[in-house]
């Protein structure tokens, strides 16, 4: 499929979703007018995720101060077969984040309610469930739909175990509007896992809308740092301490608010 094709496909796709229309106007104002946000300061980000990663294990153990023992490890049938329905699964979608940092930083929060933004099949959803459905906790997600891929609608959040998902609230729209109706259910989070918009705007939008509702005491996560500047310069004009992973060859960021 040609770019041109393909831009009147996705407009074509965003014309039979009316509820879709605002996350459409945004897309045409970015592609005509911000195309450069994705990478802005990529380079510099790398850099410094480079300089101050650890591994997810130093980062559980001395910062979390948890034992680590890896998230395949401490759930393997759910694991292997979450593996299996993803294997099954028709079309692609993203795949897992660092299980392991998302599972123990809701542990360490003790979290009642987590709030996620991203879900594809569900790895990350799954880390999280696997944690909250031992206190009764809530996860709450939004995700886009894949306007392109209708097929795509059936195998989200595939890879959940049945047993979670009753603790699970699945929100289906773009994040400015997912964001206020979970608003509207819950007030604030014990932790916060950001992982759609990988624009620099859209991250920088989402962040401080995300912290706002954060209680003090919780976990701050986004996947991708070293994509852009987002992140680093998020840290640096609010004085947060940020905390770097690196795992498979990509950057998490995490913040415990104080």
């Amino acid at each position: 499929m040609s770019k041109v094709s393909e831009i009147a496909t996705t407009f074509v796709a965003y014309l039979k979703r009316p509820d879709l229309y605002p996350e459409l106007r945004r897309k045409i104002w970015k592609n005509i007018f911000n195309r450069s946000s994705g990478l802005r300061g990529k380079e510099e980000a790398e850099k410094w995720c480079k300089s101050i990663a650890v591994s997810e294990k130093d980062f559980i153990e001395n910062i979390l101060k948890i034992n680590f023992v890896p998230f395949e490890k401490i759930f393997p049938q759910e694991y292997e077969n979450a593996l299996h329905l993803q294997e099954k699964t028709p079309v692609k979608m993203g795949g897992a984040g660092s299980l392991s940092v998302i599972y123990y930083i809701n542990e360490f929060a003790k979290s009642q309610n987590s709030i996620e933004t991203g879900v594809a099949y569900g790895w990350s959803s799954f880390a999280a469930l696997a944690s909250l459905v031992s206190r009764n906790g809530t996860l709450y997600s939004s995700d886009m739909p894949y306007v392109l891929q209708n097929q795509s609608e059936d195998f989200v959040g595939c890879v959940i175990p049945e047993k979670y998902k009753s603790n699970w609230d699945l929100y289906r729209f773009a994040d400015k509007e997912s964001l206020p109706k979970i608003f509207e259910k819950t007030k604030t989070f014990d932790v916060v896992h950001y992982d759609s918009d990988k624009t620099y705007d859209g991250r920088m939008w989402a962040y401080k809308v995300l912290w706002d509702r954060l209680r003090k005491g919780g976990v701050f996560m986004s996947d991708d740092v070293g994509d852009n500047a987002a992140f680093k310069d998020y840290c640096e004009q609010n004085n947060h301490k940020p905390h770097i992973i690196e795992f498979d060859g990509k950057f998490a960021g995490v913040i415990i608010k104080e």
